[in-house]
Parts: structure tokens; sequence; C-alpha cells
């Protein structure tokens, strides 16, 4: 069996249980060597043969697999954050329907959502933002056209920028449009690694801060008011609200725009 498993966003922690076990049960694993904190593979077996993709085209990552599969052997496919968010796992998963193994995908926690933690935000805020957009930047791999960074802002959500983080006088110059100059943004290095960097800031300056943080790749770019002082509480805990776990309380008032305290 093939196990495609997300290795979270950097501390080796954050690789969840299952992935954990995975991780020990497998004779060979093939971990993204460019991306993944090489302190995940403490979960590996002992004697387990290990392989780094950084420097592997997909023709040789899949020879790998359809060895171990030939030994009868369970293989480790180990990607950084979640497999399924720029992952690549598709035509790794297709090649080997062409050749009749069966693999499973094992989630992880995304360094997007890594980076909201970090900051202690809460990417749907009642009232400010219901719906998170995660993109990137056209680079050396296109971006559909209507899936443009000034398309997408258009709605003014929450939005998780991926692989841009070495172009974000473009990422900001595009968002400034629909977003406005003094709209949150923020961003993460290696979010939950020992080498963290945080910059805060606003669509106006954040390019010249991360630029002064030296902070130019595996970053995510987080922007949108869910960062700003203003949110409204959520109707769950409200005391007039009532679901099928609590009949409605005394009456305080519907939910009010509130500021939070620094």
């Amino acid at each position: 069996m093939i196990y495609f498993i997300g290795a979270g966003p950097g501390d080796a922690e954050l690789v969840t249980v299952k992935g954990a076990r995975l991780l020990g049960s497998c004779d060979v694993v093939i971990y993204a060597g460019s991306l993944v904190n090489p302190d995940v593979l403490k979960y590996t077996k002992k004697g387990a043969e290990i392989h780094d993709s950084s420097r592997m085209n997909l023709e040789e990552i899949i020879e790998i697999m359809k060895k171990a599969h030939e030994m009868n052997k369970d293989v480790a496919r180990l990607h950084t954050g979640d497999p399924c968010i720029y992952g690549a796992i598709r035509e790794q998963m297709e090649k080997l329907d062409e050749l009749g193994i069966c693999y499973e995908v094992c989630p992880g926690v995304s360094s997007f959502t890594a980076a909201a933690a970090v900051l202690k935000k809460e990417l749907t805020v009642p009232g400010v933002s219901q719906t998170v957009i995660l993109t990137r930047m056209e680079g050396r791999t296109p971006v559909p056209g209507v899936e443009s960074l000034k398309s997408l802002a258009v709605p003014g959500a929450a939005m998780a920028i991926f692989l841009s983080a070495g172009m974000i006088e473009k990422v900001a110059g595009k968002l400034l449009e629909s977003y406005g100059p003094d709209t949150p943004a923020a961003v993460v290095y290696k979010a939950t690694w020992p080498e963290q960097k945080v910059v805060e800031g606003t669509l106006k300056d954040i390019p010249d801060k991360a630029k002064q943080a030296g902070i130019n790749k595996t970053a995510v770019i987080l922007v949108g008011d869910f960062l700003g002082e203003r949110y409204e509480c959520s109707r769950l805990y409200h005391a007039e609200f009532s679901h099928g776990f609590r009949g409605a309380g005394k009456c305080c008032g519907k939910p009010e725009l509130r500021e939070e305290t620094p």
C-alpha cells in the first residue's frame, strides 16, 4: 500500500496521530526534502528505507513505489502541509492507478491554518468573512485567467496566498484595487518551524516589511479584514440562539460588532 501523508506545516508534533502511525509502519519513506521538516522522520520505523524526493522526477518516484510494491512493502509518501493543497499528488495517484497499485491519502495540517494559529486569528469571523480563498500568484506555473488575484479579490474574502512571497510587491499591487491600501495583511515564514518569522501590516506596507525581514520564499501571505480589530460575536454561543444541544436563554440583545482588546 502507498500512503500519501500530510507532514504538517513544520513542527514535527503537528503530524496527525494517524500520519505518525502510518510512518512508523512503512518500510519505505519518500519525503519532500526541500519542504518537510526532517524531524518528522523520527516517526519512521527502525531500518526504514528513506528517499529524499527533492532531486527526483515523477518517474523516479513512481519506480521506487513500484519496486516496493513488488516486494510487498508499504510506502509512506510524505508531503508538506496537507497533500491535497499544492501537493502535486494527482499525477502520482494516476500513475499508481495505471500500475494497479492501491493507495490512500492521510490529510495533514496546512500551512495556512498554521499561519492563522500563529497569528491567533480566526479565518472565518462572523460579520467580517465567511469565505476563505486559497490561491497563488502566477509564476512558472500558470493560473487560469478567471482565477487571477485581481478577480478573486473582488468579494473581499479572507485570502491565503501560497508560493508567492518572492513576488509580494506584485501580489499587493493586484489586490490593492479591491481590498484597499489599509486592508490588514500578514506574512508568516515557515509557520511553526523554529526559524518562524511573522510580519504584520497592511497591503500598502507589507511588501517593504517582508523585504526588510528577508522573507522571499516558504511563506504564506494572509490578507483580509479578519486580521483586523473588528468582529461580530458568533450566534453559536449567544444566549438567545438555540440549537439541538441548547435552548435559548434570557435575551441579552443581538450580537454587536465590537472591537478586540489588544
